[in-house]
């Protein structure tokens, strides 16, 4: 495509920006996509953090693919591999409580620990499993309008009839569940402390707030669309490799026809008479189209691209006032060979190993980051992607990376000791098995990958900012009040971790 302009100009590189580029290519549009960095993925890029060694930290979760947008979108089945113990978690007394994701085999390791929690393993589950459920119908749409047309009302009466058929039980439970504490959840269910602990690690992930916060039920369930029957923790990872749906998707919006920049930074988003009109590079070159889809955080794209001019000061209000308080860091390890973890199988190193044993450790971890400051027993998971992916690594070495709960934005307290010390206490020698490390705070993410204040859901996730307040009341529908502009980021509906989502609904709406 030449640089005479485009139909649509899709800003980003990742899931969203790739899917929205093939949907809208797929409908015959001139589509041009533009990534600052110098290849594809986003979130999801593999990065090189040692000689030899690869890891791509934010995508150790790969995220919910839709069917529905798979199939817009023109890409393959991807195959997936599956980790047949995704979850272990510290006991505090030197062993592993690790969650097969069978129930019957979890049920029997719970048993261990508790009996009583052993037998109510498998109900537990099976509801996760269908409230989880109900939420995948839900992200597979535009979010409610709450100023809905007659045309609106076929969806909203569709969605009703999903929710009835969760049965009485379920749907009280899902009105119960969204607003609830993981820290209640898992004290209704269960006694053992390590088996809490858990539970409630996925009710806290990327996000400022404890087990005991109200809403954490909601983030446990979001986290869970997707994912397997049996599962608390994690969808099944793609089998050739944490890039497999880059790729994919790279390759569904060529042949679509779209073209694709790469090192082309955005500076500004053009206006003219409360309309797009194009965007202007940081080399200074101007690219003419009609409409703008950006799968950038909408701060960014709202704050820094657009001239203040065009806006109404309260939208401004509104989009300032957007939660992004990154909390997570990531300590990535290249290791001379697999770690031995007493009481744990190697096997389980793929999956996501927690170090947290009890909920009220986990919630001291977040009281300090209230203060600004990093616990001394910060919440840490683990991970080794090298033994799902050896190519990760060179021959007989591994890389293992290690993802920090809570580390503030502003936090400058030294965090790597901090980490080694969690890791060895339950890996002895651990330390002297590591060849180089890297930390990465929130500070550092925003500067890699363009996340404002480090938040990699580009917007906290949590229920004042889901559905049509997503980013803010009024723009859950992908459209904002400049005409043309569009929004398809993880900060818009339906969220992080539904891989492509907004950027297919995003791309629905422009004409």
């Amino acid at each position: 495509m030449s640089a005479s302009g485009a139909d649509v100009v899709v800003i980003g590189g990742g899931a969203n920006g790739l899917v929205a580029a093939a949907r809208l290519a797929r409908r015959g549009r001139r589509v041009l996509v533009l990534e600052a960095a110098p290849d594809a993925g986003g979130q999801g890029r593999v990065i090189a953090f040692a000689p030899g060694f690869h890891a791509a930290p934010l995508a150790i979760d790969p995220g919910w693919l839709p069917p529905r947008v798979a199939r817009d979108a023109g890409l393959p089945d991807l195959a997936v591999t599956e980790v047949s113990t995704p979850h272990s978690v510290a006991t505090g007394s030197g062993g592993f409580l690790t969650l097969p994701r069978e129930p019957e085999r979890a049920a029997e390791a719970i048993a261990a620990y508790a009996k009583g929690d052993a037998a109510k393993w498998g109900a537990f589950t099976s509801r996760l499993r269908r409230l989880a459920g109900f939420l995948e119908e839900l992200y597979a749409r535009p979010a409610p309008d709450v100023d809905a047309s007659l045309r609106e009302l076929p969806g909203l009466l569709a969605l009703g009839r999903r929710f009835r058929a969760l049965g009485r039980a379920d749907m009280f439970e899902l009105l119960r569940t969204l607003p609830l504490s993981v820290w209640e959840l898992a004290d209704d269910w269960f006694e053992s402390a390590a088996l809490k602990a858990a539970v409630a690690a996925g009710g806290v992930v990327d996000l400022q707030q404890g087990p005991r916060s109200g809403g954490t039920g909601f983030v446990l369930l979001h986290h869970l669309v997707g994912a397997p029957a049996g599962s608390i923790r994690g969808r099944v990872p793609w089998r050739s490799g944490p890039d497999a749906f880059t790729e994919a998707a790279v390759s569904a919006a060529r042949r679509a026809g779209a073209a694709i920049r790469f090192d082309a930074p955005v500076a500004r988003i053009l206006v003219r008479d409360d309309a797009v009109t194009g965007v202007a590079l940081r080399s200074g070159e101007e690219i003419p189209a009609p409409a703008v889809l950006s799968t950038a955080d909408p701060a960014r794209t709202i704050l820094e691209w657009i001239d203040p001019v065009w806006l109404d000061p309260e939208d401004i209000r509104k989009v300032q006032n957007v939660r992004h308080r990154g909390c997570t860091a990531f300590v990535l390890y290249a290791l001379d060979g697999l770690p031995s973890f007493p009481g744990l199988a190697p096997d389980a190193l793929a999956g996501t190993v927690s170090l947290t044993p009890d909920l009220r450790t986990m919630e001291r971890a977040a009281d300090a980051a209230k203060y600004g400051g990093i616990a001394d027993r910060p919440h840490v998971e683990l991970s080794v992607p090298s033994l799902l992916w050896p190519g990760l690594a060179p021959q007989g070495r591994h890389v293992l990376v290690a993802r920090v709960h809570y580390v503030p934005y502003a936090a400058t307290q030294a965090l790597d000791g901090r980490v080694d010390a969690a890791i060895d206490a339950v890996s002895p020698g651990f330390a002297s098995r590591v060849l180089h490390r890297v930390v990465w705070t929130p500070r550092d993410l925003e500067e890699r990958f363009g996340l404002r204040g480090g938040a990699a859901t580009q917007g906290e996730l949590a229920l004042d900012q889901i559905l049509f307040m997503r980013p803010v009341a009024g723009w859950g529908r992908h459209a904002t009040p400049i005409g043309g502009l569009f929004l398809g980021g993880a900060g818009t509906h339906p969220g992080p971790g539904i891989l492509g989502g907004a950027g297919w609904l995003a791309a629905e709406r422009i004409p």
